[in-house]
């Protein structure tokens, strides 16, 4: 992040590497449903909705439910936006070795809610004054205290966030 390049960094690679082998799809994907095109997001959909099993890689014959709901767990945690909610890769090893219980992922991360605002769609228009406005429409509610407020035609901007700007970079 900003550089600074930390172990945290590569938990969160092996987190994405994990739902990737998980769902056997690479980690975007323009040849799927739209829902389904960026790998994260679809899997804390799938999560939120009680149906991470769909994220299992439909060519499987057979597999152990509970072993993949262990590597989804631990692909969500290694992914949070915050590298200190990340876990420690040895603390990884012992949840997917069975050693110790995948601990609970409680938040959606806040890139997952920043990408749901390219959704929103926003354009100048003229107002009867001969002012311009921004006004905005949204396809789908965001309820996340990270997302802009979309009021009466108005939209709060949101509060800076370091953690976007460093996973898509800042100009880059």
């Amino acid at each position: 992040m900003r550089g600074h390049l930390t172990e945290k960094a590569d938990v969160f690679a092996f987190g994405v590497v994990a739902l990737e082998i998980l769902s056997g799809r690479p980690n975007s994907d323009s040849n799927v449903e739209q829902e389904k095109i960026y790998l994260l997001e679809w899997a804390w959909n799938l999560h939120e909705n009680n149906r991470a099993l769909e994220l299992v890689d439909p060519t499987l014959v057979e597999f152990n439910e509970s072993e993949a709901l262990r590597v989804k767990g631990v692909g969500l945690l290694c992914t949070q936006a915050t590298p200190m909610l990340r876990p420690p890769m040895s603390r990884v090893v012992a949840m997917l070795s069975g050693d110790i219980e995948v601990s609970s992922v409680t938040s959606k991360p806040c890139y997952i809610t920043d990408w749901q605002l390219n959704e929103i769609t926003s354009f100048m228009s003229e107002d009867t004054s001969g002012m311009s406005t921004e006004r905005t429409t949204n396809s789908q509610q965001n309820t996340s205290s990270n997302a802009s407020t979309v009021l009466m035609g108005q939209s709060s901007p949101l509060p800076d966030q370091p953690i976007l700007h460093e996973i898509i970079g800042e100009g880059r």
